[in-house]
């Protein structure tokens, strides 16, 4: 073991955790210029061939990076301490939030604040949306299925199912031939598990989030419809209100977006909670990223499996467009979250390159402003 490059491993990760805002593209984007541009740890080749094999299995793509880069540098070591560099501060900051939140989150002088933050959510969830859809709709048969899946989200089915039948139905209509018949694998089934329990333990917790990082695939912002439909559909934990203080409080903090996982799990048990919901959010992605770096080259070469994932991804993305709809809606009833909600959407589409936590200070700020009217 190289301690010397398992302590820059460390320090790189660490400070990237610590600074890291702005979502999965941004934190790639800063990874490429530290650890391509600046310390040479690879070529430009190798860094975008890990890119692309981060989509092909469930997981934060950005946080999966981490450990790819640290693996390149440091070996398997250099894979967990990259990791944990980078998770580890965000789950802090965002276990504080949670805290705080909690404590005052309910306090007259502090709940318009958050107020004025869900509506400006709704401006950052479809700025995300419409990013990974350009991604996603790559052509007219995903651009079909996404839509329909979102019709179907929309009136109430599981999305859950709708993404493995989505990917499925995806991967016979675009990829399947006579000499081309693989196994895709285990991990998607596990969306037709049950919950361990209905009742909030530590235990149902860490199995729901751990099912719900089995099957993420895409950006960190598909968790949104997946906590969606099992927290909030299925197990009646959480309410949608609840949902988005949670995915607006996640926005605060640097690196993964995932993180998320941490504020709720702390609203529905406290510290243990947040640890367990955290531990199953990201626990998934050390394994399938120590098994990815030996199978890169053969995922690559699979078309089977990339006409699943392009589907899976459509499917996401559907359900993502289902989910802004219905949380705009539930949270639109008065003139002030409507003005607030298309001031959001307007300062994204016009500033796509603006970080989310400055929409959520000013959502924040604006609601707080407008319920003195």
């Amino acid at each position: 073991m190289n301690l010397i490059r398992l302590k820059e491993v460390c320090l790189v990760f660490l400070r990237l955790g610590c600074i890291a805002f702005g979502g999965p593209a941004a934190h790639i984007a800063m990874m490429q210029e530290e650890l391509v541009e600046k310390r040479k740890w690879m070529s430009e080749e190798n860094f975008l061939d890990m890119v692309g094999a981060t989509n092909l299995v469930p997981g934060p793509n950005s946080t999966q990076m981490t450990m790819h880069c640290g693996h390149v540098r440091a070996g398997v070591p250099g894979l967990i301490v990259a990791g944990l560099s980078f998770i580890l501060p965000a789950v802090f900051f965002t276990l504080l939030l949670a805290i705080l939140y909690v404590e005052y989150g309910e306090v007259p002088s502090i709940a318009p604040f958050f107020y004025g933050i869900k509506p400006a959510v709704i401006g950052i969830i479809l700025n995300a949306t419409f990013k990974l859809g350009k991604k996603a709709f790559k052509g007219w048969q995903l651009w079909v299925l996404g839509l329909t899946v979102a019709i179907m989200s929309f009136v109430g089915w599981n999305e859950f199912l709708l993404i493995i039948g989505g990917g499925l139905v995806g991967m016979i209509w675009l990829g399947l031939d006579k000499k081309n018949v693989k196994i895709i694998g285990i991990a998607p089934m596990m969306l037709l598990l049950k919950s361990v329990s209905v009742g909030i333990t530590n235990t149902s917790i860490f199995f729901s989030f751990l099912k719900i990082a089995l099957v993420l695939f895409g950006s960190g912002y598909v968790l949104i419809a997946y906590v969606d439909a099992e927290l909030v559909t299925k197990l009646g934990w959480l309410s949608k209100q609840e949902l988005l203080d949670a995915i607006a409080m996640g926005q605060f903090t640097p690196g993964p977006v995932l993180t998320t996982a941490t504020f709720i799990g702390y609203q529905l048990k406290g510290i243990s909670g947040a640890l367990w919901a955290s531990l199953g959010m990201f626990l998934p992605s050390f394994f399938l990223v120590g098994l990815l770096v030996k199978l890169i080259p053969l995922l690559r070469k699979s078309k089977l499996l990339s006409s699943f994932l392009d589907a899976v991804n459509a499917c996401a993305v559907g359900i993502m467009i289902a989910v802004t709809i219905q949380l705009g809606y539930d949270i639109g009833g008065q003139w002030q979250s409507l003005l607030l909600m298309a001031v959001s959407v307007f300062i994204v589409l016009k500033f796509p390159r603006l970080s989310p936590i400055w929409i959520i200070l000013g959502g924040g700020l604006l609601g707080y402003i407008l319920l003195l009217f």
